[in-house]
């Protein structure tokens, strides 16, 4: 017995496809985007910016930042000037230190970003 499969070229164009309503973010916003998630997409990156936000008003010295991780300090110089390119920390000189600081507004900036490819706006 055989089983006869509707042929989808009979169907008319307007009842498989729906019109899009939102507006599609442009290359540049989704770049922007790509290279944020990125650059907290790596693990050792991503303890950086936890151990920077657990610091006493989210800003640490890179000095606090080697042991808790075990790497060297030319490693957390390297993933921290990732983060600051990509705008999640930013970054103060201080003598031979170099202090870092989360920046609120770039996470919560990157979280509306997030939520809305699952709740896009009309």
């Amino acid at each position: 017995m055989s089983t006869m499969l509707p042929n989808p070229t009979n169907r008319q164009q307007t009842t498989c496809c729906t019109p899009v309503t939102t507006v599609a973010p442009g290359p540049a916003e989704s770049r922007d985007l790509a290279r944020r998630l990125k650059a907290l997409s790596d693990p050792t990156r991503l303890q950086l910016v936890q151990l920077v936000a657990a610091h006493p008003g989210g800003r640490a010295c890179i000095c606090d930042l080697t042991e808790p991780l075990g790497v060297t300090q030319p490693t957390v110089s390297h993933h921290m000037k990732l983060l600051v390119e990509s705008g999640v920390v930013t970054r103060e000189q201080q003598g031979k230190w170099a202090y870092y600081a989360i920046q609120p507004e770039a996470l919560d900036d990157l979280g509306r970003q997030l939520a809305r490819l699952s709740h896009p706006r009309g």
